[in-house]
Parts: C-alpha cells; structure tokens; sequence
C-alpha cells in the first residue's frame, strides 16, 4: 500500500507555541497548574504531567504557585480572580484567539451585541464570551437564528470554525440588521481542510489523527468522511484497526492541529511497514 501524508497537518503555530511555553517553565520543585488541558491531546497532557504540570479545573482551592492559561483561553474574570488570590498567570491563549477577544471586548464596550459563531460548549467559545460578560448569542447552526435585537452586532468565529458553515450563517445574518463582521478563523485551520479534503479526494482510505475531543480534528474527519467513506478518526497508533486496511491502495493521513508530529509519525511509519 501507498501512504500520503496531507501536506498541511498537526501543530499549528499557536498550539506548538503553548507546548513549548509550558515545557519552559515546567518545574518538578513547585507547583505549576494548568487550567483545563493546554490542548486537546490526551498524550500531550501525560507528558507536561510528567514534567510537573498539574491539571486542574477550578482555581479555587489554589493559594499559590503558577497557573498556565490553555491554548482555547479564557474569559476575563478568570484573570481578575487570579489577581485576587495573588496567582501567577502564564497565558499561553493562542495569539489568534486573543485577537477575537480584543476584538470582542472593544465592541461589547462600544454598546454592540455580540454573536459567536461556533459550539456554546467548547472552551474557546466560553472564552471569547468571558470578554463580553457571557451575553453573547452564539451560533452553531444556520437554523438557530432567530430575531435579533434592535441594535448593531459584531461577529465572530471560532476559530477552527468549518468555513462553509462561517459563510452560511454570515450571509443569512447579513439581512438582519447593522453587522460588523470579523473571519476570525484561523489560516491555519483553513489550511489543514484544505489540504484534507485534496488529499481525500485521492485516496481508498482517510486516517484523521488527533484528540477524541479536539474540535479542528473532529471537523476536520467530518471533511474528509464527506469526500471518503472509508474515513476513521483515531488518537494514536493503538487505536488503529487493520481490518480491510490492507485492501487499500493508497491510505491518506491527517492530522489535527493539536496532534504533535511523534504521533503522526509512529502512525504513518506502522502503515509503511505493512
């Protein structure tokens, strides 16, 4: 069989940017925590584990030490309670994400309404919300406006948003009132379903590598499932089943943009060896 690697896939810049900020300050001699995972990979969070980094998801029974903000970021209360219990925040929001909450506390403070475009329960989206007092309409689904108040709205993305969706509810929201729209998606998440969707087009068989609860790489599986049946998401080499695999001519491989390059590799180098 013939393996092919999507010429766009795994870390992108502002997940391996959290990765390697927390690996610097990692400390086995005091007590480091990150809020929530620093990604959505459950390998990458055993290793920072191992290098002393502590998982939690509530500050409040933290007195001291460090305190990483993940890569999804966080609303702006989280940082005015730190400030109130003398925590030292390393903010490792990814600078793409920090932008849509510049972008969202300006005009929330301008008087605009704010509409997220995106899913109300993953922590990007709680994040972005964090920076208008969590007021904001978000939107997951085309079907799910329904009447708007009578006032100018900004709007943004999430940033691993699918684009198609983008499009569709930003073309129906377009005749609803005053909108100040920002595409606030990343490059980098449009570039790896791009190069999915060609690489899918081409293959027998689609791997998606990356976390079971990864947005970018769950969407970027629903891409590819679209353009090849014979599509499967796993997390590692583990999880991966040989069966009818073998019938395969060609095999394409993705990977999202949290899944790091020792995982990709340990699969595409079993699939080689087959």
């Amino acid at each position: 069989m013939k393996v092919i690697k999507a010429e766009k896939a795994g870390f992108c810049f502002g997940v391996k940017r959290a990765v390697d900020m927390a690996l610097e300050v990692a400390s086995k001699d005091k007590e480091i925590y990150s809020y929530g995972q620093l990604i959505h990979n459950d390998q990458v969070t055993q290793k920072l584990a191992e290098k002393g980094i502590l998982l939690i998801e509530s500050i409040e029974p933290i007195t001291s030490g460090d305190v990483i903000v993940r890569s999804h970021g966080v609303g702006k209360s989280f940082y005015d309670a730190c400030e109130d219990k003398n925590l030292n925040v390393i903010n490792c929001t990814c600078p793409f994400v920090e932008k849509v909450h510049r972008i969202v506390d300006s005009y929330y403070k301008k008087g605009y309404g704010i509409i997220i475009i995106g899913d109300k329960n993953h922590p990007e989206v709680i994040g972005i919300n964090g920076w208008c007092n969590n007021s904001a309409l978000i939107l997951n689904d085309i079907d799910e406006i329904l009447q708007l108040e009578d006032k100018p709205y900004c709007v943004v993305a999430q940033t691993t948003l699918k684009y198609a969706l983008w499009e569709a509810i930003t073309h129906k929201l377009s005749g609803m009132g005053a909108m100040t729209v920002f595409n606030t998606i990343c490059s980098a998440t449009s570039e790896r379903q791009e190069a999915a969707m060609v690489l899918a087009k081409k293959v027998d068989c689609m791997i998606v590598i990356g976390g079971y609860h990864s947005s970018n790489t769950r969407k970027l599986y629903e891409i590819c499932k679209e353009l090849c049946e014979n599509t499967i998401h796993i997390e590692k080499k583990s999880d991966l089943v040989m069966t009818n695999m073998n019938k395969c001519g060609i095999i394409g491989i993705t990977a999202g943009a949290s899944t790091p390059d020792w995982i990709i590799d340990e699969v595409y180098d079993f699939l080689v060896q087959q």
